[in-house]
């Protein structure tokens, strides 16, 4: 898989801006504020529907402006893809292949990418609602069972909550079973897909850190607030829970409450590792992505590296080149060509990039 083209409008600091893009590296380089960062957003606005950051959709317009449109062009395989997201008057229309789109998972998963920006520390520095909202965004691209599970299954808690919350003194107990089976039966499957893909992160995330980094040891560890897997033991914990979700108004468990941490051996990066190590845990488990990816799309992911090479020291630099592949499209931005190698560079196209418009395109062995 690999984006073809992007046309983006009235996107953040952008007005308008058509980009071509080379098959495998794209480089954009540009000092802060001048909208690097805002191309490699667009791209995650048009696979996922939303920002990477904690921007509402009326924040991602260009500010004297009343809307704000994305289109791109990609490739799987022989195929040749469209998809498009505009907002205007608050509504968000989709299309793929120029076909309007009224469901979420009927558009997201198209279009597969992985991002790495400095922003992604909060994966580990923050509450576990950053991690969670990882794991969600990342097996929604990957199953398109999960995203509508994982959907019912959010459904149904706030159906129970507000239940058990508004009527504490006088529960009916069979309805609350029935919401309750229900939510058991999404847990179940929830659970699956969430041990497969922490299973399958750590056949790789040990490796890559340590070839990145030369310290040996890191892996995550899935830690789930209900500790079953099979349907009657989740649905009888939250049977003999149901005094204390009632008590507190609200289900105390669930995936909703589920967490994962870093370890370097039986260290928590959260609270042991340096921020330069932070970093580089939370770069290996996304370069161990692409290798799931493939295995289960059987295509790679298009990856984004927004200004990852000023962050990093030389050493870690020569050794995370070893994974810009040529059968994986790379675009990455940053604020000095210098940091980049030469090697890079002649495989790469260059964008130069100021005030949000394309200055200057030089291509040294592009298409």
């Amino acid at each position: 898989m690999y984006l073809k083209k992007i046309e983006i409008f009235n996107f953040r600091n952008i007005k308008k801006l058509d980009i071509d893009f080379n098959k495998n590296v794209n480089i954009f380089v540009g000092d802060n504020a001048q909208g690097k960062t805002s191309i490699l957003e667009s791209i995650y606005v048009l696979a996922f529907t939303k920002s990477c950051k904690a921007y509402g959709e009326d924040e991602l317009i260009k500010k004297g402006e009343n809307f704000f449109r994305v289109k791109g062009s990609f490739k799987i395989g022989n195929l040749n893809k469209k998809m498009e997201i505009g907002y205007i008057d608050s509504v968000k229309k989709l299309k793929y292949n120029d076909k309007n789109v009224s469901k979420i998972a009927d558009y997201i998963s198209n279009l597969n990418v992985i991002m790495f920006s400095p922003d992604d520390l909060d994966i580990i520095k923050k509450s576990p609602i950053f991690r969670r909202n990882f794991i969600n965004t990342e097996l929604c691209q990957l199953y398109r069972e999960y995203l509508i599970v994982v959907n019912e299954y959010n459904r149904l808690l706030k159906i129970r909550n507000d239940y058990i919350r508004k009527n504490c003194s006088n529960i009916d107990y069979d309805y609350l079973d029935v919401i309750t089976k229900s939510m058991a039966s999404r847990v179940v499957i929830i659970h699956k897909y969430r041990n497969d893909f922490f299973d399958s992160i750590n056949e790789f995330i040990g490796d890559i850190f340590y070839r990145i980094s030369k310290i040996k040891g890191l892996s995550l560890r899935y830690k789930r607030s209900i500790d079953f897997d099979s349907f009657s033991d989740i649905y009888g914990y939250y049977k003999r829970n149901y005094s204390s979700d009632i008590d507190k108004g609200s289900t105390l468990s669930g995936p909703h409450r589920d967490d994962f941490c870093f370890y370097l051996g039986d260290d928590d990066v959260k609270l042991y590792g340096s921020q330069g190590l932070q970093r580089m845990a939370v770069l290996s488990l996304k370069l161990s992505e692409i290798n799931i990816f493939k295995n289960v799309k059987n295509s790679y992911p298009i990856v984004l590296l927004d200004d990852i090479f000023s962050e990093i020291d030389l050493n870690k630099r020569k050794n995370l080149l070893r994974f810009i592949k040529s059968n994986i499209q790379f675009i990455i931005t940053t604020t000095d060509i210098n940091n980049i190698s030469e090697k890079l560079l002649d495989k790469s196209t260059i964008f130069k990039i100021s005030d949000g418009t394309i200055k200057k395109r030089s291509e040294k062995n592009g298409q």
